[in-house]
């Protein structure tokens, strides 16, 4: 079973582990009486302002100018003409708009419903129960991260299609519309879900619990009153989430849609088979609002956790409960078993010679080159995507959070592009992929543009996606750096030595396992990505993911199949390799943590 690593960082995910549960930044000072702050070693002026230009440069020209573009695009006719709201009003008042998007928030409410009492009884077994196993279960219900989102609504087909094995549990009703849509939409958003819920439920004070038992609260009574209120900011959060990868993503709703329109859908159709790209922008700038008002909601709802929060906690550890681990232990294998059924689906329709009338097992579907999609090709260049999006993506991410986090701002000028910064480190995460991705198109397509010759390249695809998935990666980052004990940059500039040797002696190897968090994290997101990339690429640079849009458009749904299986593999086995190879790095450079590190030599 490959290893997924649990660190919350899904594509759109609103929370660091730090930030999420409120904890004060460790070492933001240094307090011991033996120990003098000592003025940093500055870097040489020009080079601290090269860093200074570079991360400004990145993020205004490849995430400030296409949002600035596709808002100017939103308010222009389709030719060219600026006529104000007058386009958003078309769109509005045309008939049906507004049950469309009536369809998509009843959808994006039904999976909410459906995903958060699931992942958190699935998060509340992992943290709060003494199961068996509970390292597998955790693989498992972290398995959805390693597919497209197209998969779960190409097995749903083989399942509760026209010719599904299970066809019949659905009377006379079929999987193409509102229910379809609902479950390809949950098995999708469950371990974004899963990962902010587990994250909230880990951190628990038994001081409170200890509290709780003295004064005679049963178990049930001692959820509802320490449990749940402990972790209603990780619900909230996990709840923002789940509703707007739902409303937002156009996978699932293309493959098992049907009829059923929804608003992404309707964005992506607009652009690709209308070419009314005034009207793609415009239903665009809709489909920020609610992941804007999510991204505010989810800020505020952090502040106050932390506002809220101790200075310290007690470790909590379960006790064993027989009855409850039991329950607990049933809804892990019953969910658990849903989500290998849909994989399981999808792996074997792969195999299937012809479906449904020869089901005895072939390679078939794996023959790309003679499929529509991009063949082997697509595989090759999502490794390429995925490699250099892991590597670059890392190394820029990480120096833009080492700059604003430990090179203080000289002057006011300074501290004013610092805010800047800092917001446009924290704006992609309310920006969805098919967003920005139509921005993209209107930048960097755009004739004037000097920078138009990357349109339809590799570099394009890496940079879209680096920025895609910017501020997970950015706040995963800052938690690390906040988490650095100051005594030991105390010492090296009390030592004269200069920051660069800082960072590389000190800084990199602590931040060791958030940079291998990260480097997964965005491997398997570029592996995996759609709606950001779906727009920007060309027959040479064509994806994987891509591919697997292209055969379930030409029919080839067997071969579709067959690429998600094969997205799944790679990306799972490039997770494992990463876990096995790095083990020995993490015992060297995180050995000080270890208590018996601290123990005096005898």
């Amino acid at each position: 079973m490959p290893t997924i690593d649990a660190t919350p960082l899904p594509g759109a995910a609103p929370l660091a582990a730090a930030s999420l549960a409120g904890l004060p930044p460790h070492g933001s000072s240094v307090n011991h009486p033996l120990i003098r702050p000592v003025s940093p070693v500055w870097l040489g002026s020009t080079a601290r302002r090269a860093l200074l230009i570079a991360l400004f440069a990145l993020l205004i020209l490849f995430l400030a100018l296409p949002m600035l573009f596709i808002l100017l695009r939103a308010i222009q006719n389709s030719d060219g003409q600026l006529v104000g709201l007058g386009q958003f009003w078309s769109i509005i008042s045309a008939p049906g708009f507004m049950s469309m998007v009536g369809r998509s928030v009843l959808v994006g409410v039904s999976t909410l419903i459906i995903v958060i009492p699931t992942a958190y009884a699935f998060a509340f077994a992992l943290q709060r129960c003494c199961v068996r196993g509970a390292g597998m279960f955790r693989a498992l219900g972290l398995l959805p991260l390693l597919a497209p989102s197209l998969m779960p609504g190409l097995s749903l087909i083989y399942l509760f299609g026209n010719q599904g094995v299970l066809r019949s549990w659905l009377g006379g009703e079929t999987i193409y519309g509102f229910w379809g849509i609902v479950l390809g939409e949950a098995f999708y958003t469950f371990p974004h879900a899963l990962m902010i819920l587990s994250t909230g439920l880990a951190l628990a004070d038994a001081r409170l619990y200890d509290a709780a038992r003295a004064m005679g609260a049963n178990s049930w009574r001692r959820f509802l009153t320490v449990t749940l209120p402990a972790s209603r900011y990780a619900v909230f959060s996990a709840a923002c989430l789940v509703f707007t990868l739902t409303v937002t993503d156009f996978g699932v709703p293309k493959v098992v849609g049907g009829s059923y329109n929804v608003l992404a859908m309707e964005a992506y159709k607009a652009v690709v088979g209308q070419l009314q790209f005034s009207k793609g922008a415009a239903i665009g700038v809709l489909l920020l609002v609610p992941a804007v008002l999510t991204f505010f909601l989810d800020r505020h709802l952090r502040a106050r956790a932390s506002g809220q929060a101790q200075g310290s906690l007690s470790a909590y550890s379960p006790l064993p409960h027989r009855h409850r681990d039991r329950y607990f232990t049933v809804v892990l294998i019953l969910v658990s078993l849903a989500i290998l059924t849909i994989v399981g689906m999808a792996v074997w329709a792969s195999l299937i010679k012809f479906w449904p009338y020869n089901l005895s097992l072939s390679l078939k579907s794996y023959d790309f080159n003679n499929m529509d999609g991009g063949g082997w090709l697509a595989w090759r260049n999502s490794l390429t995507l995925a490699l250099f999006t892991a590597l670059l993506g890392s190394a820029l991410i990480f120096l833009g959070a080492w700059v604003l986090e430990k090179l203080p701002a000289r002057g006011q000028a300074e501290k004013g592009l610092y805010g800047l910064l800092q917001m446009l480190a924290l704006a992609p995460m309310a920006i969805p992929g098919l967003v920005l991705g139509l921005g993209y198109i209107f930048f960097f397509n755009h004739p004037s543009n000097p920078l138009s010759g990357l349109y339809g390249s590799m570099s394009l695809l890496v940079l879209c996606t680096v920025i895609h998935l910017y501020t997970s990666a950015h706040l995963n980052f800052v938690t690390a750096l906040k988490a650095i004990p100051a005594e030991l940059e105390a010492a090296a500039a009390s030592l004269k030595a200069p920051r660069l040797s800082t960072l590389m002696g000190v800084t990199v190897p602590l931040c060791l396992p958030a940079l291998l968090s990260v480097s997964r994290y965005l491997f398997v997101s570029a592996m995996t990505t759609v709606s950001a990339v779906v727009f920007l690429y060309s027959p040479q640079t064509v994806l994987a993911s891509v591919a697997v849009m292209n055969m379930d458009d030409a029919g080839f749904i067997g071969p579709a199949a067959a690429m998600c299986t094969v997205i799944m593999l790679s990306s799972g086995s490039v997770c494992l390799l990463v876990h096995v190879l790095s083990r020995a790095a993490l015992r060297r450079s995180q050995a000080w943590r270890s208590p018996s590190s601290l123990s005096p030599t005898r």
